[in-house]
């Protein structure tokens, strides 16, 4: 969420939260035989593509299939094809690579078993080489199955003008029933599966399978190519190398064995690279960077909490905060190997040519701050926690301090490392970000200098300020913060959906689509907004 320093405790008292979606029961998802959960395809380079499926025998502990990739929806001939087996020690995932593929091609695969049973027939694209025109990307996050409908999922899974899906991460979440949303707010008869929160390697397969029997997912991963990487709940909540806010070691054991069943699970369960980051090269439009926030880098988060109890004078605990551990420039998000690695790509992106720099990651860079504005939002009738923790973002603001601590605004000395090294680069940088469930658009610079935009996007069904301030106006909220912060140029605090790009030589343009509900299956538009940046310029118009 945006709000960072309420989000523990909003989470906490599960005073969020709008509905949950029907999936099978854990018993019926054990259960199931053959190809389980359709066909899913990723990391797409111009002569490859990895495929993946699930397929479960009917008894022993291996099945043999042979991947089938055309040019022709009815596979009159094959451009590639080979065997893989589906194992239990994998939980019956398997993910080849097609090669030797012609770039810049749509094509079609299947996988199909020893009996001759064909699993659906999904559809992917290579990415193109050399000079292109134009090149349109889908970006969600923050898919929370128990909210509602994945409706952006099946809107975009509608389209015929999209080349490649990227997800940011919150592909699930990791939280029992009852929680994330709120027992009374879920919505009749639609749980996730295990009803408890996913800890052990076990669990969170069980929760991949739930999310994953989802038709409008399942559509989607069929129709597109899609690059991801996880950013916190696909582990646990505000996680971090080592350790996370919802996880008790405790009860729960060790933070590293929980981490690798996560990390496993992912990597089974869906068409992703082994390797932590990565990037993609979309003809000479774009370098497509992929950086890991999480899990191998990131220090120990920082909070207001921290820097001021026991202290009798808070004003200067905060001070000393601000000037201390928050400007730190040991306190690191990607780690020394990746940032050198990101300043490396942009350098060799742009002397190779290549027209846009995009950073596809996790959370929310450009800086944030709480309006003033905000001491009228809360009702007197406000839950205490929500109460606590506005309070607690204008102490924040007033000493110069931001409002999301597990944003790369906890993180100022590593974000003008990177921003310097971007224009240090000449790179036309465009960052890409989910986690915050709302949609922002944000100018970013270094020392009154432009380095990059950055097109945030809003959650597929996690709530946002609307959730726990209802009695604002959105319009009143997205006023007071882009008056009070000079990089956001604009905002939507309220509404649910997706973000496009469309990329071309001089010109990028991101837009929103909000989807009319979540409660109900529907792929109605409720509304739309365009921003775009000339290349060259690294602003906003």
């Amino acid at each position: 969420m945006t709000l960072a320093l309420d989000r523990r405790l909003l989470l906490k008292a599960g005073t969020l939260g709008l509905g949950a979606l029907a999936v099978p029961g854990a018993a019926q998802l054990l259960a199931a035989r053959g190809f389980t959960h359709d066909v899913a395809s990723g990391e797409p380079r111009a002569d490859s593509v990895m495929l993946w499926t699930r397929y479960v025998p009917a008894s022993g502990d291996a099945a043999r299939l042979e991947y089938q990739l055309s040019a022709r929806p009815d596979f009159g001939s094959f451009v590639a094809r080979g065997v893989v087996t589906a194992e239990a020690g994998h939980d019956w995932c398997v993910k080849p690579v097609a090669g030797g593929l012609e770039h810049g091609r749509v094509w079609f695969y299947r996988f199909v078993d020893s009996a001759g049973t064909f699993s659906p027939v999904g559809r992917t694209r290579t990415l193109p080489e050399g000079p292109l025109d134009r090149y349109r990307i889908g970006i969600f996050s923050c898919a929370n199955l128990a909210f509602g409908w994945f409706n952006a999922y099946a809107h975009a899974a509608g389209r015929d003008d999209l080349d490649l899906m990227l997800h940011l991460g919150d592909y699930l979440y990791e939280y029992e029933r009852g929680k994330y949303p709120a027992a009374a707010e879920a919505l009749a008869g639609r749980l996730i599966e295990p009803a408890g929160e996913i800890v052990a390697l076990a669990d969170y397969r069980l929760r991949h399978a739930a999310y994953r029997s989802d038709p409008d997912l399942q559509r989607l991963h069929r129709r597109f190519p899609m690059i991801m990487m996880w950013d916190d709940h696909e582990t646990a909540n505000d996680s971090w190398r080592d350790g996370a806010q919802n996880h008790q070691p405790e009860t729960e054991g060790s933070w590293a064995a929980r981490k690798a069943a996560a990390i496993r699970a992912y990597r089974e369960w869906l068409p992703v690279s082994e390797n932590s980051w990565e990037s993609y090269e979309i003809g000479d439009l774009a370098t497509l960077f992929r950086p890991e926030t999480r899990l191998a880098g990131r220090s120990r988060p920082l909070s207001i909490a921290d820097a001021t109890r026991g202290q009798a004078d808070v004003a200067a605990a905060l001070s000393a905060f601000r000037d201390g551990p928050w400007r730190d420039p040991e306190r690191t998000l990607l780690g020394t190997e990746q940032e050198s690695w990101l300043a490396d790509g942009l350098r060799r992106s742009v002397r190779a040519g290549t027209k846009w720099q995009l950073l596809g990651q996790q959370v929310i860079m450009g800086s944030t701050r709480l309006p003033p504005e905000a001491a009228g939002w809360m009702a007197p009738d406000v839950d205490q926690r929500v109460r606590n923790a506005v309070e607690a973002g204008l102490v924040a603001s007033r000493a110069g301090l931001p409002l999301n601590f597990d944003a790369w605004d906890g993180f100022p000395a590593a974000r003008e490392r990177l921003l310097r090294s971007a224009l240090e680069a000449d790179a036309n940088l465009i960052v890409l970000s989910g986690d915050s469930h709302n949609a922002w658009a944000f100018d970013l610079g270094l020392d009154g200098t432009p380095a990059g935009v950055e097109y945030a996007g809003h959650s597929v069904t996690s709530s946002g300020y609307e959730a726990f301030l209802p009695r604002v106006r959105p319009d009143d909220i997205v006023r007071a913060l882009v008056a009070r912060n000079p990089q956001l140029q604009w905002a939507d605090t309220s509404r649910r959906g997706y973000l496009t790009l469309e990329l071309t030589p001089e010109r990028a343009t991101g837009e929103w689509l909000f989807l009319d509900t979540i409660r109900e299956r529907s792929t109605t538009l409720a509304g739309r907004h365009r921003m775009s940046v000339e290349r060259g310029t690294n602003r906003l118009a």
